[in-house]
């Protein structure tokens, strides 16, 4: 069936409480727990299909690991695999906040055992006892807008769920790097260390910001693992975690191949054991008198209408509401990389996540100078991944998805029918089934739209410090300072810093206006064409005297409030940010150099990004927050990146 795509133009998660595990006390939650007693599950897959070859762990462990190298793996979401040992593996780094978050007690880091199984040479299952056994998950996916097939987790491979007792959040552990699997398809399961540095510190920037996204608890070094990609690399593990690893791809490949059932149990699986119940998912809404499909026109009143049979309201099914869910989830977190101009560079079907997740770290990048064209991805000639398209790609993968679930959204009230489960949707019932299938698709679209743009606005009111909004704002106040940026090749997230620290009383003149505007410049000065340093200072300050006046509507003029006002936008701006340039020197200083301490200082800076300082190496500090150097602004790299 066909469906219809539509328009153009997402961020703080909501929090969700995962299955109860295990019963710990107050005061064993608060410390933590060691990496052995931490609980842990195999909820995935215990109920969802394994693949046909490797029905058990045992059949799996008890093969040669060659047998689980790449080959078509169909009717299964995952395959049972074991991680390849690793001989030497060194720690490079932990995340405390990660570490915090998993519920793993402070100090845990440094066993014998935490470092064995995050670098794959150890895990929670024997022949004896059984256990937890390690898996790689099944995809499919759409890349740059064409089919690609059966993708999978050609590196990953996932280790067990765990529950953090004080929270009750359930997530999945796995290590990326550690060998081939199913789903490797012509490539070694390796990961290279640069890549793996930039994920690992990527993914808990993004999470200090707020900004939805997959978690990097520890980077591991391989030092006997040579890794060939553009040139020979050394090779290392990232072990990550995530509410959820499924990916709008873990529905496209079974829609693919036209296994109904499967995307029904995948669809199940979701909302009962992601989603924490189909109770958790948005109410339901009317679709209006559904129609059927024999009518005809009503020449009085000029509406379908059928003798025999009445028409009936309509509710969206339980399956509907999940679709809405994700596509919610979706909307906040694209907003979120918009207002704090992050980039994934890479926005695959499979490298989209139904829970709303930053998700699969490669040619990613924050904005250095404001450009709407700007793509990390060198190899995306067509800048379809570009900043100013992430939202319509999102909402182009969320209508693949619609297809995906089509047959299940568009059944309405029939849905647990057994003629319906069994064979499916009859010539008949087709019509009515996908024209409620498209309404509901294309209704999703513009909740889809009025959620990003609720939070994009959201967002970038916080960033300006304002406290209310007005619907002139976007047009006065967001929509002419990017045109700002742009114009005078401003760097994006340090305009929003500077701003913070300006004070009301610098801006109550024209003169005094003008006289700020450059602390916005980069060091060489401003850039554009046609502009002078006069005209730039007087385009900065026009918009300043505009949000000045925003600024006393929602604060008033009294010191102590633009005080108030001050620290709360230093609150929302970080200081610092995970350029391309600073991943760059890091992986120099690590990999050629040998220098192990400056990723531990870059993560505390990650995982403190709105400090004014760090206490650590205050030259260092400051180059890192300052301007961005000419020649590494706008930097491109490869999907291996």
């Amino acid at each position: 069936m066909s469906f219809r795509a539509a328009f153009s133009q997402t961020q703080v998660l909501r929090s969700r409480l995962g299955k109860m595990a295990s019963q710990f006390s107050n005061t064993d939650a608060g410390l933590g727990l060691s990496l052995a007693d931490l609980p842990k599950s195999n909820v995935f897959t215990s109920k969802l299909p394994p693949d046909p070859a490797f029905e058990t762990p045992e059949s799996s462990h008890q093969a040669q690991r060659e047998r689980l190298y790449p080959r078509m793996v169909k009717n299964a979401f995952f395959t049972f695999v074991r991680p390849e040992t690793t001989d030497d593996p060194e720690l490079l780094g932990v995340s405390s906040k990660a570490l915090e978050d998993l519920g793993l007690k402070t100090g845990e880091e440094n066993t014998a055992q935490f470092k064995a199984v995050i670098s794959g040479n150890e895990f929670f299952w024997n022949e004896e006892n059984g256990g937890v056994y390690p898996w790689a998950q099944c995809y499919g996916g759409w890349q740059f807008g064409a089919w690609a097939g059966q993708l999978g987790d050609g590196r990953a491979i996932s280790l067990f769920e765990s529950t953090n007792p004080k929270t009750n959040t359930r997530y999945e552990v796995q290590i990326k790097g550690a060998g081939r699997t199913p789903y490797s398809r012509f490539a070694d399961g390796k990961a290279v260390l640069r890549s793996s540095i930039r994920e690992y510190v990527v993914s808990e920037a993004l999470n200090a910001l707020g900004i939805p996204t997959t978690r990097a608890l520890s980077l591991t070094l391989l030092p006997k693992a040579k890794v060939l990609r553009e040139r020979m690399e050394p090779g290392a593990i990232v072990c990550r975690f995530a509410e959820s690893w499924l990916r709008f791809g873990t529905f496209d490949l079974p829609h693919s191949r036209g296994d109904r059932d499967l995307i029904r149990k995948l669809a199940t699986y979701a909302a009962e054991d992601v989603f924490n119940g189909w109770e958790s998912l948005p109410g339901a809404v009317s679709l209006g008198k559904d129609q059927p499909a024999d009518t005809v026109e009503n020449p009085t009143r000029g509406i379908p209408w059928n003798k025999t049979q009445e028409h009936q309201y309509v509710e969206e099914n339980r399956f509907a509401r999940l679709y809405r869910e994700i596509a919610r989830r979706n909307a906040e977190t694209v907003a979120a990389w918009q207002a704090y101009g992050f980039m994934n560079g890479v926005l695959n079907t499979d490298n989209t996540s139904i829970y709303g997740l930053s998700l699969d770290y490669g040619p990613f990048a924050f904005m250095d100078n404001f450009d709407p064209q700007y793509t990390p991805n060198h190899d995306d000639h067509m800048l379809r991944y570009s900043y100013k398209n992430q939202p319509s790609i999102i909402w182009w993968n969320l209508v693949r998805l619609g297809e995906c679930l089509g047959e299940l959204i568009g059944a309405g009230n029939q849905i647990d029918d057994d003629t319906f489960i069994t064979k499916g949707v009859t010539e008949d019932a087709a019509p009515a089934l996908i024209k409620r299938a498209e309404t509901i698709i294309e209704r999703t679209g513009n909740e889809y739209r009025t959620v990003f743009l609720n939070q994009y606005k959201r967002l970038m009111s916080k960033r300006l410090g304002l406290q209310t909004q007005k619907e002139s704002d976007f047009q006065d106040l967001f929509s002419e300072l990017l045109d700002t940026l742009e114009a005078l090749e401003l760097d994006f997230n340090h305009f929003f810093r500077r701003l913070s620290g300006v004070s009301l009383s610098d801006l109550d003149s024209e003169l005094k206006r003008k006289e700020v505007a450059p602390i916005f410049f980069h060091a060489e000065g401003f850039g554009g064409i046609g502009y002078t340093e006069d005209s730039a200072r007087d385009r900065i300050a026009k918009w300043l005297d505009k949000w000045q006046q925003r600024i006393l509507e929602d604060w008033g003029s009294e010191s102590d409030a633009d005080t108030q006002r001050q620290n709360a936008m230093k609150a929302v701006n970080p200081n610092f940010t995970p350029r391309g340039w600073i991943l760059d020197e890091i992986i120099e200083r690590v990999e050629r150099r040998g220098d192990r301490e400056v990723l531990g200082r870059v993560m505390n800076m990650a995982l403190n990004p709105f400090n004014g300082e760090w206490g650590q190496n205050r030259e260092e500090e400051d180059r890192f927050c300052g301007d961005v150097p000419r020649f590494q602004r706008a930097m491109m790299c490869s999907c291996s990146s």
